[in-house]
Formats: structure tokens, C-alpha cells, sequence
């Protein structure tokens, strides 16, 4: 007799917390050991996207990202099989806005590579 089991699914619910109360640490642990994240926005366009590599590498975005003095909401969220997809919107306090799609792969419910994009408000800081 063979026993299987299911592959572990992605934890949505740590995502939205993650993201909501800009905690960097759960949101880190959604991460595979060597993950891989692409960020695509003005300055780091396609061609040239910021890379990061591994837990530390994108542990320190994350630190940076949601250790800032703004709002973090999860719009939509939506896994099919090893993929999750999910849009994420952003407001500093005097109001710029900022818009992150991301889509990325998974690997034993973690994330294993991750591409997102961002569009800032035109008066937004420089990124």
C-alpha cells in the first residue's frame, strides 16, 4: 500500500496578515530557502529588473518595504495549483499611491520565484 500526501498548500490567510500588518518576518517565512524575486518598476524595468536572491536578500526588502510608515491592503489573492497571484495596494500618508501585481511560483506551499510589478503615483518619491 502507498501512501501519498498532498502537497502543502499556500497559506493565503499569513499572506493578507503578512501584508496588513506589515509584518516583514511572516511574510519572509512564505519564502522558500532559495527563493528568487524579480521587481520591475520605473527605474528597474524589464530589461534591468532588481533581483533578489535567497531568504536574507529578500528578507531585507521586506524589512525595508513594510518597516516604512504606510498602509499595506491585499486586494485580490487567488493560488491554482503551484501558482498564487496577488495584487497589493499601498498608501504613504501624504497620499501617493503605489500598486504591486505579483504572480509567482510555489514549491511545498512556499514561494520559490516571484515577479512583481509596481506603478507609483507621478508625485511619488523616487523608488
Amino acid at each position: 500500500m502507498t501512501t501519498t500526501t498532498a502537497p502543502a498548500a499556500f497559506d493565503t490567510r499569513a499572506l493578507r496578515e503578512g501584508i496588513e500588518r506589515r509584518d516583514a518576518e511572516a511574510l519572509l517565512a512564505l519564502y522558500a530557502e532559495d527563493a528568487e524575486l524579480r521587481m520591475v518598476d520605473r527605474k528597474t524595468q524589464p530589461s534591468h529588473p532588481l533581483v533578489m536572491h535567497g531568504r536574507e536578500e529578500i528578507g531585507a526588502m521586506l524589512d525595508d518595504v513594510y518597516g516604512r510608515e504606510m498602509t499595506h491592503t491585499l486586494e485580490q489573492v487567488v493560488v491554482q495549483g503551484d501558482h498564487v497571484a496577488f495584487l497589493e495596494s499601498c498608501r504613504y500618508p501624504d497620499g501617493v499611491r503605489v500598486l504591486m501585481s505579483s504572480m509567482a511560483g510555489l514549491r511545498d506551499g512556499r514561494i520559490i520565484d516571484q515577479t512583481s510589478l509596481q506603478a507609483w503615483d507621478e508625485t511619488g518619491p523616487e523608488q
